[in-house]
This record gives structure tokens, C-alpha cells and sequence, in this order.
């Protein structure tokens, strides 16, 4: 049976060690504060697109702690050497890349489904998208994930080639079926969820290509050179798909609710106490400090 480079590798530089650190540490602050202000921020919207920026923000809390976890088992399966220059030898406790299946088998379905709740849909049109959406997305991560821990060519292409069969039917519905969704969209975010969908699309192909690297082998993507790439390949696509995903989510949510509402314009300052007994109270904060409230009753 012909054989891929390793998963875990024997050793990393110093100057490796520290790349794959800072990217690791630099996804957790994304991901982490990304959540918080999501949270702290779902009240800027109207209360049919809180749904969609909830999601975002669950999905970056579920990515930061996973990345609490692949952080801390880096540290225990490569530990320092002797001096700050020496190599950093795998100890007796590998890698892990379940983390990142795991987070993936929870996250990327919940992507979809916040891109879904964003748009608003009819009760019936959302539930048929989702119903072909997430199915085919958790299909798909838990196909990869044998191929990713075998070090055997033959299962990781096969693994692979199944893995991506679910991927190509997420693409025809992502940009066939739901593309007759996005003509009932405003002018205003019909580009913007365009994007959306190509920007997604795009970062997941950072995933099957670093798959790929212990099958290529060779000196740098069977040994460090690829692991960093990798590592710093999955990072990057994880806060760009995330966190960044999860703020244009919001920024489309925020214009949509402008649009129908004008109670939700851009003042900083607005807060939007809504109550489903109770009038909407805007608190408009002047110069000053003091405040001047604004109650309008909202009709149901």
C-alpha cells in the first residue's frame, strides 16, 4: 500500500513553532471577540434577522473554543526544547486534527443556516433549503475526517472523492437553487449575499487542497513546510469564514432592517429596547450625556 507523508511531524523549528502559535492565538481573539460583539450587537437588528446574527455568533463561539482545544494540544505534542532556539520534538501526545472535524461537523451546517435566516424566506422555502443544505454539509465533513487521519494514499483518495460528492451538490444548491431566492432580495444586500455565497464556496477550497499535502509528499508538504501551510491555510480560512462571515451577515441584517424599519438607522447611539407587550424605546444619548427618550408605540 503506497504510503503519505506523515500526519504528525517528528519535529518543528523554533521559527515554525512560534507561526503556527501566533496564527492559533490570533484565531481565538478572532473568533472569540467576534462572538461577544455579535451577542452585544443582535439588538441593531429587526427582531426576524436576530435569528441569523445569533447563529454567527454561536458558530464563532463554538470555533474559539475548538481552537482553545487545538492550541492547548499543540503546546503538550510539540514542547520546548533546552533553549528558545531549539526544536520543538513530538512528544508522546499527537496532533490532533478531530479538533478541527468536530468544529467543522458543527459549524459549517450552521453557516448555511445562518446564510438561510438572513435572507428571510417564507417558513416553507427556508425549511426546504435547509433540509437539502445541512444534511449534505455534515455528509461531507464526516466523509473527510477518515481520510484525514490515515496515512494511506489509496483510503485518503477515496475518502476524499466521497467527501466531495456532497460538496458539488451544495454547490448546485447554493448557486442554483438559491439563486432564485436572492431575486426577492432589496438592491441593497443582493450583491453583498452574491459575494456571500462566492467568498464561502472559495474558502472552503482551502480545505481539500490542504487535505491534499500528505499525499504530495516531497520535502515541504511531507515535512514542515507543509504542516505550517497547512495549519496557517486552516486558520486563516476558519477566521475568514467565521468571524468575517459572521460580521457581513450582520452588516446584511443591519441594511435589511433599516430598509424596513427606519427606527433601525446607523446612529450609533440607538438603543432598541423591544418588547412584545410594551412600546420600542429609542434612548438617543446627546453631546452632553443626557439623554432624551423616544417611546413609539409599534402596532402588531
Amino acid at each position: 500500500m503506497v504510503q503519505a507523508a506523515a500526519v504528525n511531524i517528528p519535529s518543528l523549528s523554533a521559527g515554525n513553532f512560534a507561526t503556527v502559535y501566533n496564527l492559533f492565538s490570533l484565531a481565538i481573539a478572532c473568533l472569540l471577540f467576534t462572538s461577544l460583539y455579535l451577542v452585544v450587537s443582535q439588538r441593531q437588528v429587526a427582531k426576524q434577522y436576530r435569528n441569523a446574527v445569533i447563529v454567527s455568533a454561536t458558530v464563532c463561539a463554538i470555533a474559539a473554543y475548538h481552537y482553545f482545544r487545538i492550541f492547548n494540544n499543540f503546546e503538550d505534542s510539540y514542547p520546548p526544547g533546552q533553549t528558545i532556539d531549539s526544536a520543538h520534538q513530538l512528544s508522546n501526545i499527537e496532533f490532533n486534527e478531530g479538533y478541527r472535524y468536530v468544529d467543522w461537523f458543527l459549524t459549517v451546517p450552521l453557516l448555511l443556516l445562518e446564510t438561510v435566516a438572513v435572507l428571510a424566506l417564507g417558513r416553507a422555502a427556508s425549511k426546504k433549503l435547509l433540509f437539502k443544505l445541512i444534511p449534505a454539509s455534515a455528509l461531507m465533513i464526516a466523509l473527510g475526517y477518515p481520510g484525514e487521519i490515515t496515512n494511506e494514499v489509496v483510503p485518503r483518495l477515496v475518502w476524499g472523492t466521497l467527501s466531495t460528492i456532497p460538496f458539488l451538490y451544495l454547490l448546485y444548491v447554493l448557486f442554483v437553487e438559491l439563486s432564485k431566492s436572492l431575486d426577492r432580495q432589496p438592491e441593497e444586500v443582493k450583491h453583498t449575499i452574491k459575494m456571500l455565497r462566492i467568498a464561502l464556496v472559495g474558502l472552503w477550497g482551502v480545505y481539500p487542497i490542504a487535505y491534499l499535502f500528505p499525499i504530495l509528499g516531497g520535502d515541504f508538504f511531507g515535512g514542515e513546510g507543509g504542516f505550517v501551510l497547512k495549519q496557517a491555510g486552516y486558520s486563516i480560512a476558519d477566521i475568514l469564514a467565521k468571524a468575517a462571515y459572521g460580521l457581513a451577515i450582520y452588516k446584511v441584517a443591519r441594511v435589511k432592517s433599516r430598509l424596513e424599519d427606519p427606527e433601525y438607522d446607523d446612529h450609533p447611539d440607538t438603543v432598541h429596547d423591544d418588547d412584545d407587550d410594551g412600546p420600542v424605546r429609542d434612548r438617543l444619548v446627546g453631546a452632553n450625556g443626557t439623554g432624551r427618550v423616544n417611546r413609539t408605540a409599534r402596532t402588531s
